[in-house]
């Protein structure tokens, strides 16, 4: 069985930082891009950043210059730093993966259950 599963999330104050860690566990054969994504009430789910296996990053315009995304693939992680965090990033944050898994050897994505990230003001 393959999971994701995410942690780091809570509650901070407006200007503060967060990190947020995602590892991906069980019958790998390969992990391709790896990213975050979140969700606020009433919204949909929309890209925060991704990461390729090769390390180029790509983020949403709205978290460029204070979020950054990196990788361990020796220990099959993605991070996300969460700096000036400001009460519109309030969501919950879900790790995503694109996976070969050795079961099927077909590329598909993954998803963990999410971790709450709240900021106040």
């Amino acid at each position: 069985q393959v999971q994701l599963v995410e942690s780091g999330g809570g509650l901070v104050q407006a200007g503060g930082s967060l990190r947020l860690s995602c590892a991906a566990s069980g019958s790998i054969f390969r992990i391709n891009d790896m990213g975050w994504y979140r969700q606020a009430p009433g919204k949909q789910r929309e890209l925060v950043a991704v990461v390729t296996s090769s390390g180029r990053t790509d983020y949403a315009d709205s978290v460029k210059g204070r979020f950054t995304i990196s990788r361990d693939n020796a220990k099959n992680m993605v991070y996300l730093q969460m700096n000036s965090l400001a009460p519109e990033d309030t969501a919950v944050y879900y790790c995503n993966a694109k996976m070969i898994i050795r079961l099927t050897m077909t590329n598909q994505d993954y998803w963990g259950r999410g971790t709450q990230v709240t900021v106040s003001s």
